[in-house]
């Protein structure tokens, strides 16, 4: 196997397209990889655009910053990334039918779902126990998507005495919640 050539940074240069690990095989393995699953939301140009993922991740505390990716074959992809402002809904366990209307190809994602707009303008879906709304701050594009990053501004969060209820989890294709049935206690 020979080297790859190295940027000073340390990057690979020069990929070898022909040794890269099918999309099959990558989708597989993260296919065991249980991820929470969020709503963005977002005012595009012509209407409320949105759609449900399982990458959010946070990134930093200070300032608040967390990133997002976007598929290029979901037909909300280009509102979302092109807006300002977005709304990342987290979903409890509770909510697995708005994901299932928010992953679906092809229809208004908002005709059957009780949503509103926040002051600034951003579709909202009340239904969700935790949302942030954010600045787009970076976006690039990686692959088949587009990451996105965000600062958030304003949440709404569960006072401390509020149960929060369990979280919406996507683990192999199938729908789950993590609750004191799924802890492990050391």
């Amino acid at each position: 196997m020979s080297a790859q050539p190295l940027t000073p940074s340390g990057r690979v240069t020069n990929l070898n397209l022909e040794r890269m690990l099918s999309p099959e095989k990558f989708k597989a393995a993260f296919r065991n990889h249980p991820a929470g699953v969020a709503v963005i939301t977002a005012e595009g140009p012509d209407g409320p655009a949105g759609m449900t993922v399982s990458s959010v991740i946070s990134v930093s505390a200070e300032p608040p910053l967390l990133v997002f990716s976007l598929s290029s074959a979901s037909g909300a992809t280009q509102a979302l990334s092109k807006a300002g402002t977005v709304v990342i809904h987290l979903l409890g366990a509770d909510q697995v039918e708005l994901a299932r209307t928010f992953a679906t190809s092809g229809i208004d994602r908002f005709a059957n779902v009780k949503w509103t707009r926040l002051p600034t303008g951003e579709p909202v879906l009340p239904a969700s126990p935790v949302w942030m709304r954010g600045y787009i701050v970076e976006s690039m594009t990686a692959g088949s998507s587009t990451v996105v990053a965000v600062q958030v501004v304003d949440a709404q969060i569960p006072d401390a005495n509020e149960q929060p209820g369990n979280p919406l989890v996507y683990h192999s294709r199938v729908w789950h919640h993590l609750g004191d049935h799924s802890r492990i206690d050391f």
